[in-house]
């Protein structure tokens, strides 16, 4: 099989999208639309992978620098039309090989579709990828002959009345012969409506130099739409999410409405993972066996062990959870967290860069940041470790088998030693030892006819 050139189209301003930003910027399942694209074709293996880029050149650029050691980025400096957009990737491209023309703004395409466009397409043949839609407003209409071999496509600006009732589209993707594309870009012509350069006139060409062209068609109809304003950016993500939702249940995950969940990233799950609703998987989320996961919760970069609880309006961000935890309803588990197996993060906890040991619980009202906590500790409700001078962060450590009572403020840099007890209402300044009850209280007193203050009139 001959070698693989991928040009990808992302030069267009997207006036529709009513946006101060690019539209292949633009987000479907939290990757941006121009992602979702290259994820597509680098399966394929491309020994070149150009992207035409040109309005907003500088957003995009620096938007999609994270993929510089796989794109080589080609400029469009004016926009003439999609044919005039490939010329410009032209000189570079390697001439014994296939060579892939997709948009970059069309997210749902798969790998395999694309692949068996290249294996429909022989040696010195043109592939191009159809579709029949219900409402072909707006696309160019593919043209057959009487033997039901393409011989044309129109744009609907330059269509007939008669030609705008073909349901047959034309996708925009295409497989050319390079050799072949060499020859025929330059013989374009602006003869049409938008005074552009077509790369469909390419069919045409084909045609009249008597290279066959073989139609391939998408895996999935919607594959194939592509984004030119909000609402259909919104249709999108509905399609794509409901495709997430689909693959998760084939891999033994239990939705409890499928239709309401919200999958932004990688997810890996196990069998037997239940999911309420409204619940939103953003990054690489790790989900073990029997993990549940309860309505309006949010996990961002997060790892699941097997058996953990995760209650209602829970926040979790670049954490680990062990085996066999509760966490919430309503915790926030922030950055740099780890949870052993067991422990217990109650209401209206909130975790910074905190590590529990097994066992260890921390069930209400409380903030820990910049711990680290042994094996079954207890800490009661309204304890907040102290971390911040002002100026820089400190840590808090608490070995195994302390209890720290209600609305206690443990301010660091301190330790609490194994065993200790730490009295409810203290402010703890220096370490406490080991198995000892350490506290600080004011002695109670009552100031006697005091009065509480009163607005004046």
């Amino acid at each position: 099989m001959k070698s693989l050139n991928v040009v990808i189209l992302a030069g267009g301003s997207g006036t529709r999208m009513a946006s101060n930003k690019p539209k292949v910027l633009h987000e479907l399942g939290g990757k941006m639309l121009l992602d979702h694209v290259i994820d597509a074709v680098l399966p394929l293996q491309p020994q070149q992978l150009f992207v035409i880029y040109g309005h907003m050149g500088e957003v995009v650029l620096e938007a999609m620098s994270h993929r510089n050691h796989e794109v080589t980025w080609v400029e469009q400096k004016e926009r003439l039309g999609t044919g005039h957009a490939v010329q410009q990737a032209l000189p570079f491209l390697t001439p014994d090989s296939n060579t892939l023309i997709l948009c970059g703004d069309v997210p749902l395409i798969s790998t395999e579709t694309l692949r068996h466009l290249i294996e429909a397409t022989q040696k010195n043949q043109l592939g191009l990828i159809t579709a029949k839609v219900p409402q072909p407003t707006g696309l160019g209409r593919i043209i057959r002959d009487a033997y039901m071999q393409v011989q044309a496509i129109i744009e609907e600006k330059d269509a007939s009345e008669l030609q705008k009732q073909i349901t047959e589209i034309n996708t925009g993707i295409y497989c050319i012969p390079t050799n072949l594309l060499q020859k025929w870009l330059p013989q374009l012509t602006n003869c049409n409506a938008q005074k552009e350069y077509y790369l469909t006139e390419v069919v045409h060409l084909a045609n009249q130099a008597r290279i066959p062209i073989t139609v391939s068609s998408p895996e999935k109809i919607e594959e194939i739409f592509g984004t030119n304003t909000r609402v259909e950016l919104a249709q999108l993500e509905r399609i794509y999410q409901k495709w997430q939702a689909e693959r998760l249940m084939l891999k033994g995950v239990t939705l409890l409405d499928p239709s309401r969940i919200d999958i932004r990233g990688e997810i890996i799950p196990a069998r037997d993972v239940v999911i309420d609703i409204n619940v939103i998987l953003k990054g690489r989320v790790e989900l073990a066996e029997n993990c549940t996961i309860g309505p309006h919760c949010v996990l961002e970069n997060v790892r699941l062990k097997p058996g953990t609880v995760i209650h209602a309006h829970s926040i979790i961000q670049n954490a680990e959870i062990g085996a066999n935890c509760i966490i919430g309803p309503f915790a926030r588990i922030r950055p740099e967290t780890v949870l052993a197996d067991r422990v217990h993060i109650g209401n209206f906890v909130e975790l910074k860069n905190a590590q529990l040991g097994a066992g260890s619980k921390a069930n209400h009202l409380s903030y820990l940041g910049d711990t680290e906590i042994g094996k079954n500790v207890n800490i009661g409700a309204g304890v907040i470790t102290c971390n911040y001078d002002g100026a820089n962060k400190h840590r808090t450590l608490i070995e195994d088998d302390a209890f720290i009572g209600s609305d206690v403020q443990l301010v660091a840099p301190i330790k609490v030693g194994k065993g200790a007890t730490i009295g409810a209402g203290t402010t703890l300044t220096h370490d406490a030892p080991a198995e000892e009850l350490t506290l600080s209280r004011a002695k109670q007193a009552t100031i006697l006819g005091w009065k509480r203050p009163k607005k004046a009139n």
